[in-house]
């Protein structure tokens, strides 16, 4: 039978409704394949998502990307939420440190000069390090801007070892690299993969002048990755399922694939898997990839978000950063989340191993006087709410070594594609690599397909 016999010809399953699935879906149909996109949750969006609590539009934690995030810029482009999540005019992170005898706020700011002098004058006046422990950052980032991110040896090297080969003192990885480092990463210096950490830094601080400036959603996440991802996803004929469970994926003797869904089956020549890597292993038909145990060898790290709703404003800035606590980053989501009276505050505590499974109870005894400490505003106001959300399995765990469990777009099986984050796009659990993991996914796709595509990145460039 001829491709132009086949009933299934130009028939595509995608599973998974993450940004990567979106993605992928919207490449494919894009391309004139018919497209179903199956997802088991009653939304779009993954784990970069939005929910209802009272009257309120809550995320489920605080997402942010970097202007050198190009497929995630190309993804709120498509789907028409760029004006939605704008990015900094420059790069200007405020950094509260509380661990001396009294607190002393610094910023991380970039001005308009070429790299690497594009940071010297604000590292020069960044006061929570000495002067030698800013000398020693440049020399550093001289020396990170000489590595290549996708040298297979960096895999096996962790971040902590090469900063200290490097001159960097405790303090200097505190209080620079780790504050970057672990909302990047989700891990710390000693937890991360030196060709994933080059890669955050070289291309965040070291390509272009404004590569880190950190955009974010001035509305909820559900807004961008699920209501204008699906008008998107319909708009371009790609029929959406939601709550729609993938029980297995069987070969067809003839080829393509067989989608076993809740109560009907799908054929399709091609099929994208962009689920996590454990629900990957899971359905894989056997024979798909090479040692699929890796997959189950690639670890999850996760995050752990505390929300606080104040009767009153107690923070006049978006957000900051502290050192000398255990709060990380602290965002105002007032507006976004439809808070009309008094200050909404989420606290994202990225690499969260010893928290993740703390009651809320503890962590309210933690917490709260911690942000009274920070933000003297606080003390005195009313917590109208105190609230948890956790994500136990948030990214994969960037360690040393896991560059080699990461599978490609491609499998050992025509037709089969996997996509997600934690597969092998050069970048860490980031929304940025989830989009990037669908361009490649479908880029694989439909050369195999034969039909005409270009890299929507390449032709931005």
């Amino acid at each position: 039978m001829t491709p132009a016999d086949d009933p299934v010809s130009g028939q595509a399953v995608v599973i998974g409704g993450g940004l990567a699935g979106i993605t992928a879906a919207l490449r494919l149909a894009e391309a004139g394949l018919n497209v179903t996109l199956a997802e088991g949750r009653p939304r779009l969006g993954g784990l970069a998502f939005s929910f209802r609590r009272g009257g309120l539009t809550v995320d489920n934690g605080q997402h942010v990307y970097l202007r050198c995030c190009t497929a995630y810029r190309w993804f709120l482009d498509r789907v028409g939420g760029a004006a939605l999540a704008p990015l900094q005019d420059r790069l200007d992170v405020p950094v509260l440190d509380v661990g001396g005898a009294r607190p002393r706020l610094g910023r991380l700011r970039r001005n308009g000069l070429p790299v690497p002098l594009h940071l010297t004058a604000g590292l020069a006046l960044y006061p929570h390090l000495s002067l030698a422990e800013r000398a020693s950052v440049g020399r550093a980032a001289l020396a990170l801007r000489k590595l290549d991110p996708d040298d297979p040896a960096l895999d096996d090297v962790d971040f902590a070892t090469w900063l200290h080969r490097h001159g960097q003192s405790p303090r200097t990885v505190e209080a620079l690299w780790d504050l970057v480092g672990v909302a990047t990463l989700n891990a710390t210096a000693a937890h991360s993969s030196l060709g994933l950490a080059a890669k955050v830094f070289k291309t965040g601080l070291l390509t272009e002048p404004g590569a880190a400036d950190i955009g974010w959603a001035r509305v909820p996440l559900g807004e961008l990755h699920d209501t204008l991802a699906r008008k998107a996803l319909a708009d371009a004929g790609v029929t959406t399922a939601l709550r729609t469970r993938v029980a297995g994926i069987d070969r067809r003797p003839e080829g393509g694939y067989q989608v076993r869904l809740d109560g009907e089956t799908l054929e399709a020549d091609t099929v994208i898997l962009a689920v996590a890597q454990r629900e990957a292993h899971a359905l894989l038909p056997e024979g798909a990839i090479a040692d699929p145990g890796r997959l189950l060898a690639i670890d999850t790290a996760p995050i752990l978000n505390v929300h606080v709703l104040y009767d009153r404003r107690v923070l006049r800035r978006p957000f900051f950063t502290a050192l000398g606590s255990p709060v990380q980053w602290v965002f105002d989501r007032t507006e976004a989340s439809g808070l009309t009276d008094g200050q909404y505050l989420a606290l994202s505590q990225s690499a969260a191993q010893d928290e993740i499974d703390t009651p809320v109870a503890q962590l309210r005894e933690r917490y709260l006087p911690e942000l009274e400490r920070l933000l003297p505003a606080a003390r005195g106001a009313v917590v109208r709410d105190f609230f948890v959300t956790r994500e136990r399995t948030a990214t994969f765990a960037p360690a040393p070594g896991v560059g080699r469990l990461r599978p490609t777009a491609r499998t050992d099986a025509p037709g089969l594609f996997l996509a997600g984050s934690w597969t092998a796009t050069g970048w860490p659990a980031t929304m940025e690599g989830a989009v990037r993991s669908g361009l490649d996914a479908a880029g694989a796709a439909l050369t195999e397909l034969g039909r005409p595509h270009a890299h929507p990145l390449e032709e931005a460039a």
